[in-house]
């Protein structure tokens, strides 16, 4: 990846700096937008993830760490990151532009294949082994973070609280980070975090693709958080042997007893190939899959 510095951009009236043409916006979140553009230092259309002005140090240091996250990662199955600057006293960050929809959209219509649902969780547990053989734990998986191509491909995205391994926290010692559906125990109980809690998260995304339904939801955030700690989840009866127990595993509320990334590959990529060669077609599953030679 070009390596750049991040730099401070003089004001001007456009969203962007001049070496950017907006084509459109692509999204808002919370004092946050991401456009698409055409970045002309870069020759390369574009998303631009522009985030709110006058943000405090431990605000700022999440961005970079965003950045540095994925400067120490590279996988297909990840949403690049290319460069970053401050604009008109906002930061932003140039990544790598998605056309698709978000799985948390996708889930919106309706739950997926079983099947489907396997092969996605396969390239996002792929994706996650690679990011932890680097030191790096996500600590965000969820739907809205997991961004579908226009073949169906998965892409994670966000790692603007990942934990880089050897690296102090930027958050005080009392706070939570992440979305409360899909934290894990130890996550609620201000423990240690490690590659465990992205498994737990993946493990919860698995089951609601199946199902259709956040596992623990409900209009107070905190109770639906703290369900966890009382209640395991609900696996349904009709599912498989070993997709059943991978679930259990991934799940598991002691982080110790849950399986790493990469058994989780290891076990959904075993069920993908023991599925019928036309159906797995059907799934716009590349021909070269990460675990099958070309």
């Amino acid at each position: 990846m070009r390596q750049r510095p991040y730099v401070a951009y003089q004001p001007s009236s456009q969203p962007l700096p001049s070496r950017f043409q907006v084509d459109g916006l692509l999204g808002r979140g919370v004092g946050t937008e991401v456009y698409d553009a055409y970045d002309e230092e870069l020759d390369r259309q574009v998303a631009v993830k522009l985030f709110p002005a006058d943000l405090d140090d431990v605000a700022c240091r999440r961005i970079a760490d965003e950045a540095l996250a994925l400067d120490r990662v590279n996988h297909k199955r990840l949403v690049a990151v290319y460069d970053g600057g401050i604009h008109q006293g906002r930061p932003y960050l140039v990544m790598q532009l998605i056309r698709g929809l978000s799985l948390s959209k996708r889930l919106r219509e309706g739950p997926m294949l079983t099947a489907e649902a396997v092969v996605l969780v396969a390239l996002l547990a792929d994706a996650l082994a690679h990011v932890h053989a680097q030191g790096v734990v996500h600590r965000d998986v969820k739907p809205s973070n997991i961004l579908l191509d226009e073949e169906g491909m998965p892409h994670l995205s966000d790692f603007g609280i990942a934990l880089l391994a050897g690296q102090s926290r930027v958050t005080a010692v009392d706070e939570v980070i992440g979305t409360p559906a899909y934290l894990a125990p130890e996550q609620i109980l201000s423990g240690a975090l490690g590659p465990a809690v992205d498994v737990y998260a993946l493990g919860l995304v698995l089951l609601e693709c199946i199902t259709g339904h956040r596992e623990y939801d409900g209009p107070n955030k905190l109770d639906a958080a703290l369900l966890r700690l009382s209640r395991d989840p609900q696996v349904p009866e009709e599912l498989p042997g070993p997709l059943a127990g991978l679930l259990r595993a991934m799940t598991a509320r002691e982080p110790g007893r849950r399986p790493t990334a990469q058994h989780c590959v290891n076990m959904l990529s075993a069920m993908v190939v023991e599925a019928a060669e036309p159906e797995t077609e059907t799934l716009a599953i590349p021909r070269a899959m990460p675990w099958r030679s070309a």
